[in-house]
C-alpha cells in the first residue's frame, strides 16, 4: 500500500513535469504562425487545466495519506511552484489573444527557447526524484538558475529596444506587460529548481 502511494505522488509530479514540456513545446512552435491567437490561447488553456487537475490530485492524496515518500510541505512546495509556470505560459499565451497580437519578435522567441529548454530541465529533475537519484537532479537546478539568468538579461535588452523603437504608447504597453510575463515565467522555473534543492538537503 505505501508502494501505492508513492507511485501516486511521484506519477502524478512527472505527469506534470511531461505537461510542462508539452506546452511550453506548444507555445514555442506555434509563435511563428500567430493566425488563429483563439486557438492558440485555447490550446495554452487545456495543458494550464490539465496541470491544475494534477495539482488538486496531489493535495487530495496529501490530505488522505499518512506517510509520503518525500517531506509534505516539499512535494506541496513543488507541486504548487510547477503550476506556476504553466500558468505563466498560459497567461503569456492569453496575451497575445487579448491584445489581438499576431505578430511576434526575437525577444519573445528568446523568451519562449528559454522556457521551453527550462520545461526540459524540470522535466529531468522531475523524474529522477522517483528513482532516488538526488545528487543527480543538482545538475539541472544549475542549469535552471542559468537559463533564469538569460531571461533576466533578454529583459534588460528588450525593455531597451522597445523604449528606442516602439512610438505607439498602446504597443508599447502591451509589448512590455508580454516581457515582463514571460520574464516573471523563467523565474517560476528558478523557483522549481530552488525547491529542488531543498529536496535535495533534506534528502540526501
Amino acid at each position: 500500500m505505501k508502494l501505492r502511494k508513492k507511485d501516486i505522488f511521484f506519477e502524478t509530479l512527472e505527469n506534470m513535469a511531461d505537461t510542462i514540456v508539452q506546452a511550453a513545446d506548444y507555445f514555442a512552435q506555434h509563435l511563428s504562425d500567430l493566425s488563429n491567437l483563439e486557438l492558440f490561447a485555447g490550446e495554452m488553456k487545456k495543458y494550464e487545466s490539465q496541470c491544475d487537475t494534477y495539482t488538486h490530485k496531489v493535495i487530495k492524496e496529501l490530505n488522505k495519506t499518512f506517510i509520503t515518500p518525500l517531506e509534505r510541505d516539499d512535494i506541496m512546495a513543488l507541486i504548487t511552484r510547477m503550476d506556476d509556470v504553466i500558468d505563466g505560459l498560459e497567461a503569456s499565451a492569453s496575451r497575445f489573444y487579448m491584445y489581438n497580437m499576431t505578430e511576434t519578435d526575437e525577444y519573445i522567441g528568446q523568451f519562449a527557447e528559454i522556457l521551453r529548454q527550462s520545461s526540459y530541465e524540470i522535466q529531468k529533475a522531475v523524474h529522477l526524484l522517483s528513482q532516488k537519484k538526488l545528487l543527480a537532479i543538482r545538475e539541472y537546478t544549475i542549469r535552471l538558475n542559468d537559463l533564469e539568468n538569460q531571461g533576466d538579461e533578454v529583459l534588460r535588452n528588450c525593455t531597451k529596444a522597445l523604449f528606442e523603437q516602439v512610438k505607439d504608447p498602446i504597443e508599447l504597453i502591451k509589448r512590455k506587460e508580454l516581457y515582463e510575463r514571460l520574464e516573471t515565467t523563467t523565474d517560476k522555473c528558478e523557483d522549481v529548481a530552488n525547491i529542488l534543492e531543498s529536496i535535495i538537503m533534506r534528502n540526501s
